[in-house]
């Protein structure tokens, strides 16, 4: 889908075009950003532009992630044992807490 630049229209006059057709213009791909007093309060926006920046917020934080990681890889990697009894644990007391907890369900 193909986005218009978003119009601005201030909230009384959304007000007086009704729910109907901004939801008709969003459905269109018109974007209508709602202004109270020239400040932006809110967007109308199709359910497939919502669905559509959402995915992109995610793809963006996981980039961000793997960025990070690879500025900041020394190369140095450590063991799920070393992790385990970091925290102060052994991978055979782990394996009995699990196993208790599946008796009690």
């Amino acid at each position: 889908m193909t986005m218009t630049p978003a119009a601005t229209l201030p909230i009384q006059d959304a007000s007086a075009r009704g729910v109907s057709r901004l939801a008709a213009d969003a459905q269109a791909g018109k974007t209508t950003v709602l202004v109270r007093r020239n400040i932006p309060i809110a967007a109308v926006v199709s359910f497939d532009e919502s669905q559509r920046l959402a995915t992109l917020e995610r793809d963006l934080i996981d980039l961000a992630l793997v960025l990070t990681r690879f500025a900041t890889d020394d190369g140095k990697r450590t063991s799920l044992d070393d992790v385990i009894v970091g925290y102060g644990y052994t991978r055979a007391e782990l394996e009995a807490l699990n196993e208790a907890e599946e008796i009690d369900t």
